[in-house]
């Protein structure tokens, strides 16, 4: 087996469902839910367009102008408050986007990494009925990821509530009734964000004035096998301390390929495309 197929997470290659942690415990509350004939006319999701908000029915999800709305929250900021809050600008797309935690921002990094086109916080609120009642629940991201549509909620394992998760069963219902991916980010697969971390400090554009992404390039794929450990790559280029960063740059553009499974150092194996 070759070093490459060893690899537990590709960074060249891999989803965002092998990057993340997954809670799937809501399915244990589904038959909490109104799931009767007709939920999907009586369940409503309110969306912030313009200066006013406007409600579809579940069955008329795949009217909405979902790209043309506005966060259903306002993300601020005050003295003493217990979360934490801010913009993380996305170079997928090119802004800000607003985070209401530490976690929501690794998301948002995780989703610049694997591309995301759009990315919209608290997309819209999601009126659902339950069995004796009903309740609601505004998820955390809707994202466009290779042309489709994911929701995401993002909660770590340890704080997740059964009230939480009878809303993230609702959430699944409608994800699945719009034909869209649905998951609850709990945590990260070993190692997967410190390497990330790392990466994204190397995503803005620059200038290579010295050429290195093409002598990486030329290097890692003139070799047989393709595969570098990261050092000797680095100092296979013409000045080694440059080649380092731009081997991170390349990583994170995913030109090259490394595992994320792994931590990050010299000994680390890396591949061309």
């Amino acid at each position: 087996m070759s070093e490459i197929a060893r690899a537990s997470i590709r960074s060249d290659s891999s989803r965002l469902d092998e990057l993340v942690a997954v809670y799937s415990g809501d399915a244990a509350f589904r038959d909490q839910l109104d799931l009767e004939d007709g939920w999907l006319c009586r369940w409503n999701s309110t969306w912030r367009m313009g200066s006013g908000e406007v409600s579809w029915p579940v069955r008329d999800m795949a009217h909405v102008p979902v790209l043309s709305s506005r966060p259903m929250r306002g993300f601020t900021w005050r003295a003493k408050q217990r979360h934490r809050p801010g913009l993380e600008v996305m170079a997928s797309t090119g802004r800000g986007h607003g985070f209401e935690s530490l976690e929501e921002m690794r998301l948002l990094v995780t989703l610049d990494f694997v591309g995301a086109s759009e990315v919209l916080s608290q997309p819209f609120r999601l009126d659902f009925g339950r069995k004796g009642g009903s309740s609601w629940h505004i998820p955390d991201y809707l994202a466009v990821i290779g042309g489709g549509m994911w929701l995401m909620d993002v909660r770590p394992m340890g704080l997740i509530k059964d009230e939480d998760a009878l809303k993230f069963a609702a959430a699944r219902e409608m994800a699945a009734a719009c034909g869209w991916q649905y998951s609850v980010v709990a945590g990260w697969r070993p190692h997967v964000w410190s390497v990330l971390d790392h990466l994204s400090s190397r995503r803005r554009p620059v200038r290579d004035l010295l050429g290195m992404r093409d002598q990486l390039l030329t290097i890692i794929g003139g070799r047989e096998g393709r595969v570098m450990t990261f050092s000797a790559l680095a100092d296979a280029t013409s000045v080694p301390s440059v080649g380092r960063a731009n081997i991170v740059r390349l990583l994170w553009q995913r030109e090259l390929g490394v595992d994320l499974g792994s931590p990050l150092r010299d000994s680390s194996l890396i591949w061309g495309m």
